[in-house]
């Protein structure tokens, strides 16, 4: 089985290994796509369909039997203050897509405020960690957690919930 991942971000491919390998003999390849969203999705509607299409124009890309799209956004939350961030997956064979998120991570207000102005959390999460490519290390959620679940567990999890229509008969 051939899955691509819609991204060039080791720590996306890496997400999509280690989701597939408990059920799956596949080659993972790395396949930059645009997501048709912007840089910054904010709310859930708009990371789902960044998800959504970086599976869909992966799985185009090529000969690949499924396309994995991971997305990651910022998002209020109703009855919690301040803003999240979120992580959504899709996987597509082209004719079913199977969805599933990851935890989300409650901004500390100083990081919450630059990105509702505008900014890109990966450039401030650089800035505010003093640390080149965040995005491709522990990220967002590596720093947030203090290390307990990084950017790569976190991908994992809501891959692997994406992957349910794909490894189970019960969809």
């Amino acid at each position: 089985m051939r899955i691509a991942v819609g991204s060039g971000n080791p720590v996306k491919r890496r997400a999509v290994k280690q989701a597939a390998e408990t059920t799956l003999d596949a080659e993972i390849e790395a396949v930059p796509v645009d997501s048709g969203v912007s840089e910054q999705p904010h709310g859930r509607a708009e990371t789902v369909e960044g998800a959504k299409n970086r599976a869909a124009n992966a799985l185009a890309a090529g000969e690949y039997d499924l396309g994995v799209g991971l997305e990651g956004g910022v998002a209020e939350v109703k009855g919690a203050d301040g803003l999240f961030l979120i992580m959504w997956a899709a996987v597509t064979d082209g004719e079913q897509v199977g969805l599933g998120s990851g935890p989300a991570f409650r901004l500390p207000v100083e990081i919450g405020d630059r990105v509702a102005a505008g900014e890109e959390l990966g450039p401030v999460m650089d800035d505010v960690l003093g640390e080149d490519d965040v995005a491709k290390k522990q990220g967002a959620a590596g720093a947030l957690s203090g290390g307990i679940v990084d950017r790569d567990e976190a991908l994992a999890a809501a891959t692997g919930a994406a992957m349910g229509p794909f490894v189970t008969e019960r969809y």
